[in-house]
C-alpha cells in the first residue's frame, strides 16, 4: 500500500519520502515546486527520488479541491499520508501572508477531506511547528503549555492546523498524529534558515547579521532524527478518542546562536565577520524541546549533536555549490 508524501521537494519531505522508499514502502510525492526559494535546489532533492522502486511524482497545488478529488479517485490505495507541504518562512508571512493561507489552511484542509475520503487511510501525520509555542519563557516547552499566543501568521497557521485536525479526528474517527519540528537542518536543507545562509557568507567572507544581538537559542534537530521521528510517528497511529496526538520532535537541547557560528567555523575552516543586529518581527529568543512523549511513545532518540550536523551539512554544501 502506498505512502503520500506531500512537499516531497522541500527539504524535510524529501528525506522522509527517501527513508520511506530505503524501507521498501512505495510513495506517492506530492509538490508544486513553488519559487519560495530556489526551484533548482528543489528539482535537485527530487532526482535523488527519480527512477526508485515503488516512488512516482504528482506536480500539485493541494489547495485545489478538483486535482485532490482527482488525486483521490486515481490513487485508490493510498494507505497513509504524511502531510509536510507548507508555506514555511516566518519573516516571509509579512511580505505574503495569503500564501500562508492557502497553502497552510487551505491546503491542509484538502488533504483532510483526502483523508476522509480514501477509505484505505489509516494514519495522517501531519508537519507543525514549535513556533506554536510563541514566546514562551517555560523551558523546556511542554505538549501541556499555552499555544494560543502565535508570534507570526506561519506560527498562526501550524496552530490552526492543529485544531482543523482534532477537529476531524472527533468528527470521522482519521487517526492523525501532529508533528511539533524544531529547527530542523542537514544536507539539502533550506537556504532561508541560517545554517544556509551563514554557511554561504562565511565560505564568501561576507557578514552575518545575528539578530536580538546574538542572545538566541534554539533546539537544532538533525534531518536525519526529524526524519526517524516522521516514520516512527507514522508506524504508530493514535488509537484514543478521539485518535489525535502531537509530538514535539527535536533534539532536547537548545542551543545558543555563537556555537551554530562557532560550529559552522570550525567546518568552514573560516571566520565569521558578525553584525550584531536588534529582534525581527515575528520572531522569537529561544526554543527547547520536551520530548518525553516521543521518547516514551514513538521510541524517539536523537542521535546527532549540532557539531556533527554542522559538519555533515557544511560537506554537503560544499559539494552542492562547489564552493
Amino acid at each position: 500500500m502506498t505512502i503520500l508524501v506531500t512537499g516531497v521537494a522541500g527539504f524535510i519531505g524529501n528525506h522522509v519520502a527517501d527513508a520511506l522508499l530505503a524501507r521498501g514502502q512505495p510513495v506517492l510525492g506530492l509538490d508544486i515546486v513553488n519559487d519560495y526559494y530556489d526551484v533548482a535546489l528543489k528539482q535537485a532533492r527530487l532526482a535523488r527520488l527519480d527512477g526508485r522502486k515503488g516512488y512516482e511524482f504528482v506536480k500539485i497545488d493541494l489547495a485545489d479541491t478538483q486535482a485532490m478529488q482527482a488525486l483521490a479517485v486515481s490513487h485508490p490505495d493510498i494507505e497513509a499520508i504524511v502531510h509536510l507541504a507548507a508555506q514555511a518562512g516566518v519573516r516571509y508571512s509579512l511580505q505574503n501572508p495569503r500564501a500562508y493561507i492557502q497553502s497552510n489552511l487551505v491546503g491542509h484542509l484538502e488533504i483532510l477531506e483526502l483523508a476522509r475520503n480514501l477509505k484505505a487511510c489509516r494514519h495522517l501525520v501531519y508537519a507543525s511547528s514549535s513556533s506554536v509555542y510563541g514566546a514562551s519563557e517555560h523551558l523546556p516547552f511542554s505538549l501541556e503549555d499555552r499555544a494560543d499566543q502565535p508570534q507570526s501568521l506561519y506560527a498562526a497557521t501550524k496552530r490552526s492546523d492543529e485544531m482543523l485536525s482534532y477537529s476531524y479526528a472527533h468528527l470521522y474517527g482519521i487517526a492523525q498524529t501532529g508533528i511539533r519540528f524544531f529547527t530542523v537542518y542537514g544536507p539539502w536543507g533550506r537556504p532561508d534558515m541560517a545554517p544556509y545562509i551563514f554557511t554561504r557568507a562565511i565560505l564568501a567572507g561576507e557578514t552575518i547579521r545575528l539578530f536580538n544581538r546574538g542572545e538566541m537559542m534554539r533546539d537544532f534537530t538533525y534531518i536525519d532524527d526529524a526524519a526517524a521521528g516522521v516514520l516512527a510517528a507514522l508506524d504508530k497511529p493514535p488509537a484514543g478518542v478521539p485518535p489525535h496526538r502531537v509530538y514535539n520532535i527535536g533534539n532536547n537541547n537548545a542551543e545558543p546562536l555563537a556555537k551554530l557560528v562557532s560550529s559552522i567555523e570550525e567546518a568552514c575552516g573560516r571566520k565569521a565577520i558578525i553584525e550584531l543586529a536588534p529582534m525581527q518581527p515575528g520572531d522569537v529568543r529561544q526554543t527547547y524541546a520536551d520530548i518525553e512523549a516521543a521518547r516514551r511513545d514513538l521510541d524517539f532518540a536523537p542521535r546527532t549533536s549540532l557539531e556533527a550536523g554542522i559538519a555533515r551539512f557544511v560537506d554537503w554544501y560544499r559539494d552542492y555549490h562547489k564552493a
